[in-house]
């Protein structure tokens, strides 16, 4: 799915997929974040993506509106305080991502996976 900015030029069409990205390299900026995650279909376990896999532990819809909501799953450091973190992801995220595209963020989601002690 793509979402459409409309601007004096024409329509510019942005994928979820580079959103997605986007987002997650932004997340990843973000204080007491350690990395994205994603859960393992054979064991039901969280694991610690790197590199360009940051976009699958991050999900983006677009609604009739053109308004975007996104579903990010994280692993957070050891120690932190865990609302702060979230606060701090979603509001950094949020101005980061409608700086980038031009669209509205409508809501963000945030599921801890996991915990890791880092070094």
């Amino acid at each position: 799915m793509t979402g459409n900015v409309e601007n004096a030029s024409g329509i510019i069409s942005v994928d979820t997929e580079v959103i997605s990205q986007f987002a997650g390299h932004a997340a990843l900026d973000c204080f007491g974040i350690v990395g994205m995650a994603t859960l393992s279909m054979r064991d039901g376990l969280a694991k610690l993506l790197k590199g360009d896999s940051v976009s699958k532990g991050v999900n983006v819809r677009i609604d009739e509106e053109n308004n975007l909501t996104v579903d990010f799953h994280i692993i957070i450091a050891y120690g932190v305080n865990i609302m702060t973190v979230v606060n701090n992801l979603k509001s950094t995220v949020k101005y980061q991502i409608e700086d980038y595209t031009s669209m509205k963020v409508e809501a963000i989601n945030v599921y801890v996976e996991g915990v890791r002690v880092i070094d």
